[in-house]
């Protein structure tokens, strides 16, 4: 019954997984090659281009950043909080990455630096996207759901030529089925 069960949550979530892939991929497809973006398969949308983000060493949103924002947001949590998706959803993640690079410190001093940095980065972020008015009916949903998490420079985008690049934001949908697996390991 348990084997039953278990087989049932991992199909419930690869089906979820593949039609939430599918609905961000068509939504947003036309909108990945303005923005230079792109859906990973984990169902991250990572923004690629570091100088339309932020300056060099700041948390302050770039004008550019912010009308994608504003014209992303409000399309992507619309499928997120579709009646088809949103029980699945445990956490909207958005992450901030930085390279290693910071002049005249050391490599650890240059991690936590990063690491402050970053976490500026996705808080002014989370600041800006809790403005728009999509936020006004659900925000204690969104409060709940949404996390800014500064991540500085340990998480490199693998095989990349351009350290530049891995100064970046990416929000990341985190389901609920590990939190399922593991009340069915629970009940074992």
């Amino acid at each position: 019954m348990l084997e039953k069960t278990t087989t049932l949550v991992l199909d419930e979530f690869k089906d979820v997984k593949s039609n939430m892939q599918l609905a961000l991929q068509n939504e947003f497809k036309e909108s990945f090659k303005q923005w230079d973006a792109e859906l990973l398969g984990d169902m991250t949308i990572r923004f690629n281009n570091p100088s339309v983000q932020f300056a060099t060493q700041s948390s302050e949103l770039r004008p550019e950043f912010q009308n994608m924002l504003r014209d992303f947001f409000p399309r992507y949590i619309k499928i997120i909080r579709s009646d088809k998706f949103k029980s699945a959803i445990k956490e909207i993640r958005i992450e901030g990455h930085t390279s290693k690079a910071w002049k005249d410190v050391s490599s650890s001093e240059a991690y936590f630096l990063n690491m402050s940095l970053s976490q500026e980065r996705t808080r002014s972020t989370l600041r800006f996207i809790m403005s728009l008015p999509v936020f006004i009916d659900e925000e204690i949903w969104f409060q709940k759901h949404i996390t800014a998490n500064g991540l500085s420079s340990s998480q490199p985008i693998p095989n990349n030529p351009k350290p530049e690049l891995n100064q970046r934001v990416e929000f990341r949908i985190v389901t609920n089925a590990s939190d399922r697996l593991d009340q069915l390991i629970a009940i074992k």
